[in-house]
């Protein structure tokens, strides 16, 4: 999918605008022009393959996704630490090959539409405590995210 480029402003001319005008622009940002690729896996995959998945791209997440590309949930590297450590019986491999990563999600994910303000993405993200948001398509079908570091990178020339 391709993304249209944001137009760089540079701090001069931010500083020119009105506060009706900054205001007006930094409401037309929307996730589809700032949104990054998402880490995620399929919904049959075994927690073996997230767990190879989360270690070998240095991922701290993964958002789970059924065969058509939509998101059912969001696995952090934390929950499968966690969920490593409290096997006491066996910690071999055998057992996380047979788990699928849909029986690791334990929340449904928060989504926002590619037309969705950035602005209200960041509000989502800060009222539910997320690090990131997923971005998805009229289909529903997840094409990006939404982060904490799109956010910076976007909207401080506004507010400042």
């Amino acid at each position: 999918m391709s993304r249209s480029k944001m137009k760089k402003s540079s701090r001069s001319k931010s500083e020119k605008m009105t506060p009706q005008e900054r205001s007006r622009i930094v409401r037309s940002i929307t996730c589809r022009d700032t949104m990054t690729d998402a880490n995620w896996v399929f919904a049959h995959d075994t927690m073996a393959d997230v767990l190879d998945d989360l270690t070998q791209n240095d991922w701290d997440h993964v958002f789970v996704v059924n065969k058509e590309g939509v998101p059912m949930g969001r696995i952090h590297a934390v929950d499968v630490l966690k969920i490593v450590a409290k096997k006491n019986v066996e910690r071999s491999v055998a057992w996380m090959l047979s788990v699928p990563a849909k029986q690791l999600i334990n929340l449904p994910p928060l989504t926002v539409k590619t037309n969705t303000p950035l602005l209200k993405a960041g509000a989502l993200m800060l009222t539910h405590d997320l690090n990131q948001i997923a971005v998805v398509n009229s289909d529903g079908v997840l094409v990006g995210v939404v982060g904490h570091k799109t956010m910076a990178k976007h909207l401080p020339r506004f507010i400042l």
